[in-house]
């Protein structure tokens, strides 16, 4: 291999694009390693440096030496030849003030990966890359006694979609004043001065490479332009940001919670949970009924309908409509019942994955007519009314090695990350057909391109107050990652312990998440919980005091979401992204915005009922409960939060329709007292029921 040191090659390159120059970067070859120079305007005023370029054959590690032949222009070339013949190039090319830096070798026949590393300084804070806390099994992210919060300096993270917390993007911004983008679809791995204290290393397969570097002091604007890249974020329906209500699995029971016999036409759990709520006052404008709903070993069969278990699902469709309440149905990347049998046998299958209990045979969504064939089943569920669709498990058994390849010739490994966006996609065209823009799906798994279709959920998180700590944490990176678009399952999905405490703060943090949806609940209302108290009368008031609060910021939240399809600024704002100067804003991960105009504090910690929260600068904030109570910005304030209370604050001068929370918290605690009477409310279902027979 040749090495040949020639001193330092400086290249600054300035050019003009729509009217403004920028730097092409340089290449200083003065040591034994080449380093790529990127100008950057950053706050401490300094370059990007990045070194250590190396590629991956299947039997060796080879590192770039000094000795490129430069050459400029508006881009930047570099060419070394290296022993044995094979030529490595180097781009970097100027897009307006960001960098598109592209690695190959030709012949390219057995390059298996590439790598680099970018100079890291002391207390330089990284974060991105996934929705989880920390990498590795998802129950580390809610482990008692957890430290690590949104800064991911002294992490290693893999850069591919692990179940089931599986909001993911290969993309993270620093607090120096630039973020990354590594393009592509292949598994990688970064080490944010894991390895070397002074280097963030990113090491990706593939026989290319190709990273966009975002430079800018302002890291809002550094999400922006990697959310429009990424996308554009998905315009949702008005009605996605009313609150929503679903169970885990639905039984048509003979009775309601309190004995009383079902008489009415439909499921009577779903019967049960709109009834109830709308006795309570508490607004619903989507539910969502999960698998079981079909026949077959897994409820899966065929995107039928099971009629036992859901009478008269068209019809209970309608009945929902006309309460101003969407239907949303769980499905599932896989063939079940006859459509496994012909999928199987017309080749339509996933290829390497072996016969298993569940997941399978998963759809080649590569495969123009296997995608097809699955649409197909689809669009029955579609012609039923339903208005969205919980697209699970696209990161869950999907093989990723071996010798095989998907139907457009890439290796599964290579579509691993991208097996999600293809699922989105494929639902996504099938349902517009239908309905227009007028749906929404939301998987919980995500990729680059996925928000451009879905919105999310955080997958299968736990039901404690770590859990709700890494929900917290998970709705902000989310954010950050080009997925403007969130909700947890309130409570907690796995350890679904429903402490009251634990249970009463997650309601009022998911009132601040765009996407509000309360469940599973262990497949029960708060009205009989498997504790006691079993009718509870503090969570079914603190639920309808946030869920009408979350229904009256229904048109802020819609006018946030055009803001975020329109720019890539998402509704979820960590404080760094409005106040990036203030050591706070940094430090402070607990508290964030809901868009412009409310900071939002939610607490997570049993038995605390105070909370230290940082104020942006350049506002006055009023505290929402207690309304005569303003703070200047710029400050931290320490305030009083009763279990009710999530601490928030309203920019003064805002027009939101905060309204009286204390008193309506009053007035929610004397309705939840009285116990609606179900009997009666049955007959309004019965009497629509009949009425909607005769005509």
């Amino acid at each position: 291999m040749r090495n040949r040191t020639l001193g330092l090659i400086f290249i600054l390159n300035l050019a003009w694009q729509a009217g403004h120059a920028y730097a092409v970067g340089t290449i200083e070859q003065s040591g034994p390693r080449p380093v790529l120079i990127l100008p950057m305007q950053d706050r401490q005023g300094k370059s990007l440096r990045i070194d250590g370029l190396f590629f991956r054959t299947l039997s060796e590690r080879t590192v770039l030496p000094s000795g490129l032949q430069v050459r400029t222009g508006d881009t930047l070339h570099a060419t070394l030849t290296l022993d044995g013949g094979r030529t490595v190039n180097i781009s970097i090319e100027p897009q307006d003030q960001d960098y598109l830096i592209r690695l190959t070798v030709d012949p390219n026949r057995d390059i298996i990966g590439w790598g680099l590393a970018i100079e890291a300084a002391d207390g330089e804070y990284f974060t991105g890359l996934m929705e989880r806390v920390v990498d590795g099994p998802q129950q580390a992210s809610w482990a008692p006694g957890i430290k690590q919060a949104m800064d991911l300096r002294g992490q290693r993270v893999e850069m591919i979609l692990k179940p089931t917390t599986s909001v993911y993007a290969p993309f993270y911004l620093s607090s120096a004043g630039y973020a990354t983008f590594v393009k592509g679809t292949w598994p990688g791995l970064y080490d944010f001065c894991v390895t070397d204290p002074n280097r963030v290393k990113i090491e990706f397969e593939g026989p290319t490479f190709e990273m966009k570097v975002y430079v800018d002091k302002d890291p809002a604007d550094l999400v922006c332009r990697h959310g429009m890249d990424a996308g554009p974020p998905v315009m949702p329906p008005r009605w996605m940001f009313t609150p929503w209500r679903w169970r885990d699995e639905h039984r048509h029971r003979t009775a309601y919670y309190d004995g009383t016999p079902v008489k009415g036409p439909f499921n009577s759990e779903v019967m049960e949970d709109i009834l109830m709520m709308t006795a309570f006052g508490i607004p619903c404008g989507v539910y969502w009924v999960d698998r079981p709903y079909g026949p077959g070993r897994l409820g899966y069969d065929d995107f039928e309908i099971d009629p036992n278990r859901l009478p008269h699902f068209p019809e209970m469709v309608k009945w929902l409509n006309s309460l101003g309440t969407q239907m949303v149905l769980w499905i599932g990347p896989f063939f079940q019942g006859q459509m496994e049998k012909e999928a199987l046998a017309k080749g339509y299958n996933l290829p390497g994955q072996r016969p298993m209990p569940n997941n399978y045979p998963l759809c080649d969504f590569t495969n123009p007519q296997a995608r097809a064939y699955w649409q197909q089943g689809l669009s029955k569920l579609v012609r039923l009314g339903v208005a969205g669709f919980k697209l699970d498990r696209a990161e869950e058994d999907i093989p990723d090695g071996g010798p095989f390849n998907v139907f457009d010739g890439r290796s599964l490994r290579e579509q691993r990350n991208d097996y999600p966006v293809m699922y989105l996609r494929a639902a996504y065209e099938l349902v517009r057909q239908f309905r227009g823009d007028d749906f929404v799906l939301m998987p919980r798994a995500a990729y680059t391109g996925s928000s451009r279709y879905g919105v999310f959920w955080g997958g299968d998180i736990g039901g404690t107050q770590e859990g709700l700590r890494a929900s917290i944490i998970a709705v902000q990176r989310s954010a950050l990652m080009g997925y403007p678009f969130w909700g947890s399952d309130t409570c907690g999905y796995n350890q679904q312990l429903l402490e009251q405490e634990v249970c009463a703060r997650w309601l009022g943090f998911s009132c601040f998440c765009p996407i509000m949806e309360v469940g599973p609940t262990r497949n029960v209302g708060f009205w009989n919980l498997p504790r006691q108290p079993s009718y509870d009368e503090e969570l079914i008031a603190i639920w309808r005091l946030y869920a009408r609060l979350h229904q009256r910021l229904i048109d802020y939240g819609y006018e946030q979401a055009k803001i975020a399809h329109k720019t890539g600024m998402p509704i979820v704002r960590p404080l760094f992204l409005v106040d990036p100067n203030a050591p706070e804003a940094w430090s402070n991960w607990w508290t964030y915005l809901y868009g412009p105009d409310i900071v939002v504090s939610p607490i997570w910690e049993k038995g605390k009922r105070t909370c230290q929260v940082y104020l942006p600068s350049g506002s006055k904030w009023r505290y929402a409960w207690q309304p005569d109570t303003v703070y200047q910005g710029g400050q931290t304030v320490t305030v009083q939060a009763e279990l009710y209370q999530t601490p928030f604050f309203v920019r003064v001068g805002a027009d939101l329709p905060i309204g009286d929370l204390n008193q309506e918290y009053r007035q929610s605690r004397q309705i939840a007292q009285q116990r609606p009477n179900l009997a009666e409310l049955e007959r309004d279902v019965i009497g629509w029921f009949e009425k909607l027979k005769a005509d």
